[in-house]
């Protein structure tokens, strides 16, 4: 069982008890456009989905964690690697907070500074690369505060509300390995 412990969240692996709490982040859709959600989740989805969530990252390609407060152990939002590759070690990386009121305190640079570590060195990736809509400037600071550096625009690549927008892809490259 993973569990990654910050200054003031940690990190865990999901657990039965995160069914309504991933109900509604994956049903949110004001983040939709950041996760390329189109269509909601059923609770039916979404319990199957921790019921596998066992699987380490080399069966599921993928590692899905709950951040939570040290304080009050309570989940505030989810970090992901995705599009795992192990020939040729590299991730993709996407973190989200919940609530707006958990934004914009350091919490969700705590997680992907704690994901990038455990990435780097537990699982030896050479490198991670996180897709971010152009027009999200936060997350493109929290990124490009870790080194992350824009590596290209995939042109009208994502279809939102009816229009084409941009994708910017980011890149990191492990230089210890």
């Amino acid at each position: 069982m993973i569990t990654l412990q910050g200054k003031t969240i940690y990190l865990r692996a999901l657990e039965p008890e995160d069914l309504e709490f991933v109900f509604a982040v994956e049903n949110d859709e004001s983040i939709w456009e950041f996760s390329n959600t189109q269509t909601p989740y059923s609770r039916f989805l979404i319990r199957q989905y921790l019921e596998n969530a066992h699987q380490d990252i080399y069966e599921a390609k993928q590692l899905r964690l709950a951040i939570c407060k040290n304080d009050t152990f309570e989940a505030v939002g989810l970090i992901d690697l995705f599009e795992y590759d192990p020939r040729n070690n590299r991730a993709g990386i996407g973190v989200v907070i919940k609530n707006e009121g958990n934004r914009n305190q350091g919490i969700g640079s705590q997680a992907l500074e704690l994901l990038i570590q455990y990435s780097f060195r537990q699982l030896n990736l050479k490198q991670l690369f996180a897709n971010i809509n152009p027009e999200n400037e936060a997350s493109i600071a929290l990124f490009t505060n870790f080194g992350f550096e824009k590596i290209g625009i995939k042109k009208q690549w994502n279809l939102i509300d009816g229009v084409y927008k941009d994708e910017a892809m980011f890149q990191l490259i492990n230089q210890q390995s």
